[in-house]
């Protein structure tokens, strides 16, 4: 017997897949409870290394807590922008990173690196499973967002030692992501960064070995992708 979904909801799966978007330009309505509680729900439902479940969901709608953790990407910010130089700096600088206080809801996504105590079944060997396992949970909650027709968008220009600061996280606790959350005011055609030049998706082929690694690097593969 297949298990396979039927072909418009497979269809609509893979459409809600490649239209996904790192969303930085928000709408102010608010985001409905019901809604927002769907999407949370579907980034619990993801899977974790010996079902550890080790994230959690801080929900941010104080402006004042928003308004700390911008001033911390800002001062982040400019730090990075010194990595670039001439033209490349000069387009970082016109790239818009955030939405941190346009978004009516912030979401902290953190993994428990003690939940399931000290011996959690399949993390012996490869004791990070548990951040893989919440980035899981990210991606779940990203898709769920991009059904709802609500933007979500990745900060990732942060020191976490002070955000753990401004959001009270305990030490064996570590901030995973934080993400801005709203209904988006477009979802682009195409990656906005790839739009601006910044960046362009890698062809298939070029990611894709078969049966061992090759000793050929993707800089060599296909001369068309761009750094």
């Amino acid at each position: 017997m297949s298990h396979a979904f039927p072909p418009d909801e497979r269809a609509a799966f893979y459409r809600v897949i490649e239209t996904r978007r790192d969303i930085r330009a928000f709408r102010s309505d608010p985001i409905p409870e019901d809604i927002l509680m769907r999407v949370l729900g579907a980034a619990h439902h993801a899977p974790s290394v010996g079902l550890m479940q080790p994230w959690n969901f801080i929900v941010i709608h104080d402006r004042a807590t928003k308004a700390r953790v911008h001033a911390l990407f800002l001062q982040e910010n400019q730090a990075a922008a010194a990595n670039y130089e001439g033209a490349r700096a000069a387009l970082y600088r016109t790239l818009k990173l955030e939405g941190i206080e346009d978004a009516p809801v912030n979401v902290c996504v953190t993994c428990d690196r003690t939940r399931g105590g000290p011996h959690v079944l399949g993390r012996n060997t490869i004791v990070d499973t548990d951040l893989f396992s919440t980035c899981c949970a990210i991606e779940n909650l990203w898709l769920a967002a991009r059904v709802e027709g609500i933007g979500v968008g990745w900060v990732s220009i942060l020191d976490n030692d002070e955000l753990r600061g401004i959001l009270g996280i305990p030490e064996p606790v570590v901030p995973v992501a934080y993400l801005c959350i709203g209904y988006a005011q477009e979802f682009l055609d195409e990656p906005e960064l790839q739009r601006r030049g910044w960046a362009h998706r890698l062809p298939l082929g070029r990611v894709i070995y078969h049966e061992r690694w090759e000793d050929e690097g993707l800089g060599s593969k296909t001369p068309d992708a761009r750094p």
